[in-house]
């Protein structure tokens, strides 16, 4: 117990004398997290509004569609309610392709079914606004009419007749907005389409006056609703095309308008990962020495190896599950927007599944451990004397790179004996650049492509939702990088000014100017993020092409080009004020410093 309290203790105070590095790391891990848990749980909350708004509108196992009509048509789908496995059964029933216009002139292709104004026992769409159908009048379905901006109390034209809607609801006997079709005239490919209901004898009169496309419909409810797909296998008909819905098809189908949004979330959340520990480690090194003392003075006063690890592996795990935690409580708070873009289906999201919450928690783990493990090793590895004697870390001796960088002018000298000193910095510093450009460049390859509007003819005027997302979801996590970028550009300015500040003490005695310091300080950050911003490109667009459909445009070269230059160029503002800052210290107090 004493060891417990001995370690929280040490924890605490160091949380307190290390509060930005805690703050850091802090941020780092939850929107790490939150991203992480979002991608994993989009499946789950997706599939769990489709089942309550199933469970709701007694929604039917399968949905049977003909291209056909006429007395064979209507018999074969009756036939289908013969079956020993079919319990109950709803139609056939009409399906009209028309144009539908709003009050705001938004023209889209609708689907009409005709429904008895007595809501049946299976598929019973719910009326979430206004009343079920009625002569002269339409429902609309609720994404639809979110889409188009109509309330109840509007009029829409369907087929160039005017409608009152006298309600609004969802369903689940089709699948989300705007794939209410489920089939085309004629049994072939469907086009983005809304749905309205309008009562039997009024679907009917508008197919006829207008001479429009028209199939049959019936659903049906299984004694094994999980048996769906064999039944489909053993009622196939050969002689008319009956295409059979089953309710997964429909539930998968509501998971095309996130195809892209999980892997945008997934692999941000490795970028944003990346990043963090990237960030934290740079500060971890940059109290490397501290922490070998620090450690050296808890052996000397006897304690074991172990403790020494828990004291300086808890800091980061602690500071990684509160992280983590606040993390999953964000992406439980904003799953169900993402997860049901369109207004279609109804119910409150569940929780994000255990899954989620372990694999975002194990990346926590992981950014914390790998932040501090080398730091963490070392100190312990470190003899007591010698860590309490400890020192700057001293550069290898390299003839030959001595003699290049002089012949270069001083802050590009300064620059590169800087980067030298560090390597593996170096390496992180590219490494963390690279990983912006390619979320950079990700975000301006999705945006450069064109999408199919939902509108009339694949107008515009009915914005795509599902590229809508993605370029929303993209842009969020591009922001997230970003912000961590900077701040890990910061971070390792200041910790290479404070590592090198003897150096640069030295160099000042020499002749340099504190400009000249300044600036190789600047040099040596732009050094190593050079070859970071110009790999990432490429990446990026690699990247994107995994993801991305075969007819995918890339964008323009002078867009890649602005990207990389861009990137260069905030990196060196960024680094001007730390190094400035560091330059400015005096002489004398930077060398006694390091004396002592």
């Amino acid at each position: 117990m004493g060891s417990i309290v001995l370690v929280v203790r040490l924890v605490l105070a160091d949380l307190r004398r290390h509060q930005v590095q805690a703050v850091m790391l802090l941020l780092a891990v939850i929107v790490a997290t939150a991203t992480m848990a979002l991608g994993l749980s989009l499946r789950g909350v997706s599939d769990a509004l489709y089942e309550q708004t199933r469970a709701a509108t007694a929604g039917p196992d399968l949905v049977a569609l003909t291209g056909e009509t006429g007395p064979t048509a209507t018999s074969t789908l009756a036939s289908l309610t013969d079956a020993p496995e079919v319990v109950a059964h709803h139609g056939p029933y009409r399906v009209v392709y028309a144009n539908l216009t709003s009050g705001d002139s938004l023209s889209s292709p609708v689907v009409v079914q005709g429904f008895a104004e007595k809501p049946a026992a299976l598929n019973r769409p719910l009326v979430t606004s206004g009343q079920w159908v009625r002569p002269g009048g339409t429902v609309l379905e609720r994404g639809f009419a979110t889409a188009l901006g109509v309330a109840v109390g509007d009029h829409v034209t369907i087929a160039g007749r005017s409608y009152p809607v006298v309600g609004i609801a969802v369903t689940a006997a089709t699948s989300i907005y705007p794939w209410a079709a489920q089939i085309g005239p004629g049994g072939g490919p469907s086009d983005y389409s809304g749905l309205a209901w309008m009562t039997r004898s009024d679907a009917r009169t508008l197919a006829s006056s207008q001479q429009l496309p028209v199939t049959l419909a019936m659903d049906l409810k299984l004694r094994d609703p999980a048996a769906t797909e064999a039944f489909i296998d053993a009622r196939r008909v050969p002689t008319l095309r009956v295409n059979l819905h089953s309710w997964q098809f429909t539930a998968q189908q509501d998971m095309v308008i996130l195809r892209n949004s999980q892997p945008i979330l997934v692999i941000g959340s490795w970028l944003l990962s990346f990043l963090a520990v990237t960030g934290v480690a740079a500060l971890a090194a940059g109290r490397a020495v501290e922490q070998t003392r620090r450690a050296g003075l808890l052996k000397a006063v006897g304690a074991t190896p172990g403790l020494i690890a828990a004291v300086l592996l808890t800091e980061y795990l602690a500071l990684a599950l509160v992280g983590d935690a606040l993390g999953l409580v964000i992406a439980r708070l904003t799953v169900p927007a993402i997860a049901s873009p369109t207004a279609s289906r109804i119910g409150d999201a569940f929780g994000l599944g255990g899954a989620p919450v372990v694999t975002a928690t194990v990346l926590a783990v992981v950014v914390a451990v790998l932040s501090t493990l080398r730091p963490t090793l070392r100190a312990m590895r470190t003899a007591t004397v010698t860590a309490l004697s400890a020192t700057a870390h001293q550069p290898r001796h390299r003839p030959w790179l001595t003699a290049l960088s002089a012949l270069l002018p001083t802050p590009l000298l300064l620059g590169l004996r800087l980067m030298a000193r560090r390597p593996g910095r170096a390496v992180l510093q590219a490494c963390s650049t690279a990983t912006t450009v390619i979320s950079i460049v990700a975000l301006l390859s999705l945006y450069a492509q064109s999408d199919r509007g939902y509108g009339l003819n694949g107008s515009s005027a009915l914005p795509n939702l599902r590229g809508e997302l993605d370029r929303r979801l993209m842009l969020a996590v591009t922001i997230l990088l970003i912000v961590l970028a900077i701040v890990n550009t910061i971070t390792f300015t200041w910790t290479t000014a404070m590592e090198a500040r003897a150096n640069m003490a030295i160099a000042r005695t020499l002749g340099a100017t504190p400009g000249q310091i300044s600036a190789g300080l600047s040099t040596a950050q732009l050094l190593a993020n050079l070859p970071g911003a110009i790999i990432g490109a490429p990446l990026g667009i690699g990247l994107f092409s995994l993801f991305s459909a075969r007819n995918w445009t890339p964008p323009p070269s002078s867009w890649l080009l602005g990207a990389v230059l861009a990137t260069l160029l905030t990196t060196a503002a960024l680094t001007v004020l730390p190094a400035r800052l560091a330059a400015r210290r005096p002489v004398a107090q930077a060398l006694s410093a390091e004396t002592a």
